[in-house]
């Protein structure tokens, strides 16, 4: 029996090496899910096997192992897994195939006798089913704590036919690749298709794929496009091939032949790599999903070619009609080439109504990322195991490149389309100020070349925005003229804070410290006249970190006057019920405090203290409602004294401000609640949100732009992705 120091998740699946769906799925799943929490809670494997001839070399994450047809291996796995104290919980992926008996039922054995909890994931579920599929499907669902579905056809089958609670089915999609946005003309380049019309069908090549419906659609298609190649991607599934060799595929090679279609359709037989499906679907113009059964509830490869941007014409399965509707893709009759070769000419036909089926696909799937899967999983394996890890606080690597893919040898631009940057947008000053202030931290821990030279970029641009009376410009075009003359009192405070972290670190070289001196000098008689209160505090906390390391008398008297402000509005609007320094609770709230917080650092005026303290701890209430989670103020509405809060239109900058504001408050008061909710804060990026969905994209490295009622903004522009960068720095100063 398998032995661990730490809580696990025992899995129930068929896994690789043996090569299935299934198998494909629970790797890919296990290791997303020990990216998130692995060491904390350890994910397991009790694999299933076809047989009790099969012999499979499979990773130590495997611990057991059962032979389908063997219903003692149920019966004993059971009886140990219950007498192992770090299983916390089973999870079954279900397959009726998968397990031995019929219809599956030895299945039935090990729940009998498992004492653990157990939730079965149900990769089928057929709407007209026999009577002992009906009584297996029954039997699991009474002996189970949970069911996962992919679809909500899926559910409400569960529910009308086999008459399983529905508050017992819980919907999570299935995984799909993580990957930036891919550009067709490159991913063909990388796999020299040249200037091909690429359509692909990938998986494990079996009879009720369909794929000879696809090629029979092909020879009027080539003749109007002879620049169309048809791939057809995988290996023969393993149970085919033991079954029936390559009869199939022969089958589909003889008919490409007959139709003389040598040139425009090719197979590339082999198991693929994760890397290699990534690459073809990539290179993919239109992915043809032929599938024979109306009844299939889920489909990796499907799921897959849409996370790739692959406009899709599929077979009205289950699992597609709850997928495919026609901003994403085609669905066609089952076994109609006729069809699926009009869908194609259409495709062909029209390039920006594929561009947008792609796109749309590509962006429907970002909640299905692995990544939020296995978010999803863990949220419901805790409603039944109590698993919430002692956190080890693991933390993302801190990734510059697509900030500097923003970025020109001129500033950052503001805005992007997905994750191109619209160069139309221009740069602004807000912008290039947080760049600055992100690159001088990194600075401190990775004294790179390449960093300095961002530095010297962002910090050129202030000085290009600077007026010649101090003030400074906040638009700039994309040619390199200002394009607003309004001035903007925040902008001009997060400028201070800029210039005055760079000034203040020492390690810095000692040219640019000079430079922002100058540019600074230039602008702090202005300082005085701020009278937006963000601006206010953004110019405290650039301020404090001059007057941290020297004794400087001008920029006291600046910070104490500035704060004076901040005092007179609390008094002005504090009451009972309310205590704050306004009426409304809008953007950046979380920097008020702070910049009372590190003013106290520099003065020890009291007063500071206590009133950061109080309004920190006001706006902690209404933003941990919920413990578990932030929900910062939303944009669609804000909250007015008297009325009701909005929630949505979520902003990463808002959660970035409190990461910030709440380490600086606990690192100065050392009061763990700050500590606690500094890093719930930054969990907003990570998934711990209303939405369950990862805000800061791995992918890319970029942070997307909002956080919707209902879904993410896909764009990810400069403001987003820095307001993740420096809430992941100021962050790490909270970790052990």
């Amino acid at each position: 029996m398998f032995k661990s120091n730490s809580p696990s998740i025992l899995f129930l699946s068929s896994f690789p090496p043996r090569e299935c769906g299934i198998a494909t799925f629970t790797k890919r799943l296990t290791t997303s899910f020990d990216k998130e929490f692995n060491p904390e809670i350890k994910s397991k494997i009790l694999a299933i096997n076809d047989s009790d001839t099969s012999i499979y070399n499979y990773p130590r994450k495997v611990i057991l192992q059962i032979n389908e047809g063997e219903i003692e291996d149920y019966i004993n796995r059971a009886n140990e897994i219950n007498h192992s104290p770090n299983i916390k919980l089973v999870n079954i992926q279900h397959e009726f195939g998968l397990f031995g008996g019929e219809q599956g039922e030895y299945l039935i054995f090990f729940l009998e006798l498992l004492k653990k909890p157990c939730i079965v994931t149900m990769h089928t579920t057929l709407p007209h089913p026999d009577d002992k599929m009906k009584k297996v499907t029954r039997t699991i669902s009474e002996k189970c704590d949970a069911i996962v579905v992919m679809n909500h056809t899926a559910k409400n089958i569960l529910h009308e036919t086999y008459g399983v609670k529905k508050n017992k089915v819980h919907l999570i999609p299935h995984g799909v690749f993580h990957v930036p946005f891919p550009s067709k003309s490159k991913a063909k380049k990388a796999l020299n298709l040249g200037d091909r019309f690429v359509v692909s069908t990938f998986g494990m090549i079996s009879r009720d794929k369909g794929i000879e419906y696809a090629i029979e659609a092909l020879p009027e298609i080539v003749k109007q496009h002879p620049n169309v190649l048809y791939l057809i991607i995988g290996a023969t599934h393993p149970l085919v091939l033991q079954r029936e060799g390559e009869k199939y595929r022969n089958k589909l090679i003889r008919l490409v032949n007959k139709l003389g279609l040598e040139e425009y359709v090719k197979f590339y037989n082999r198991y693929l790599e994760e890397w290699e499906i990534t690459e073809f679907l990539k290179a993919t113009d239109v992915y043809v999903y032929p599938m024979l059964s109306k009844e299939q509830s889920s489909s990796g490869s499907l799921s897959d070619a849409m996370s790739c941007a692959c406009p899709t014409i599929a077979t009205a399965s289950q699992y597609a009609q709850s997928v495919i509707n026609r901003e994403r893709g085609i669905l066609v009759k089952f076994k109609n080439s006729n069809d699926i070769k009009k869908a194609l000419l259409e495709m062909l036909a029209d390039k920006k109504m594929r561009k947008d089926m792609g796109k749309n696909t590509y962006f429907y799937t970002r909640h299905m990322t692995w990544q939020n899967v296995a978010l999803s999983y863990f949220n419901l394996f805790n409603n039944f195991a109590k698993i919430v890890p002692k956190k080890k606080d693991k933390l993302p690597q801190i990734e510059t490149k697509y900030i500097k893919n923003l970025s020109d040898k001129f500033g950052i631009i503001q805005f992007a389309n997905h994750t191109k940057p619209d160069t139309h947008s221009g740069y602004c000053l807000d912008d290039n100020a947080r760049a600055l202030i992100g690159f001088v931290e990194l600075y401190a821990k990775k004294k790179k070349q390449s960093i300095l030279d961002s530095i010297t970029i962002y910090l050129n641009f202030i000085k290009f925005v600077q007026k010649k009376n101090g003030r400074f410009h906040n638009f700039v075009s994309y040619q390199k003229t200002f394009i607003d003359q309004t001035e903007s009192e925040d902008s001009f405070g997060r400028a201070i804070w800029a210039l005055g972290f760079l000034i203040s670190c020492d390690y810095l070289p000692e040219n640019l410290r000079k430079q922002a001196s100058v540019i600074l000098k230039k602008a702090l008689k202005w300082v005085d006249e701020l009278e937006s209160l963000r601006a206010i505090s953004f110019a405290i906390i650039g301020l404090s970190h001059i007057a941290e390391k020297e004794t400087n008398e001008e920029i006291i008297k600046l910070i104490n006057n500035l704060a004076g402000k901040l005092i007179n509005h609390y008094r002005e609007h504090t009451g009972d019920d309310w205590r704050w320094y306004e009426n409304c609770l809008t953007y950046s709230n979380y920097k008020l405090p702070e910049a009372l917080f590190r003013a106290y650092i520099v003065t020890r005026n009291k007063s500071y203290l206590d009133v950061a303290t109080k309004t920190i701890d006001f706006l902690s209430e209404i933003t941990f409602e919920k413990p578990e989670y932030f929900s910062p103020i939303g944009q669609d509405g804000w909250y007015f004294r008297g009325g009701k809060r909005a929630y949505f239109d979520q902003q990463p900058e808002d959660a970035s401000s409190a990461v910030e504001a709440l380490v600086a408050a606990y690192l100065i008061t050392k009061n763990k609640k700050y500590q606690t909710h500094a890093k719930i804060s930054f969990e907003w990026f990570l998934g711990k949100n209303h939405l369950n969905q990862m805000v800061y994209d791995e992918a890319t490295g970029g942070c997307y732009d909002g956080l919707g009622r209902f879904s993410l903004n896909f764009n990810q522009g400069a403001e987003s992705t820095l307001s993740y960068f420096l809430a992941r720095q100021a962050v790490k100063n909270i970790y052990n």
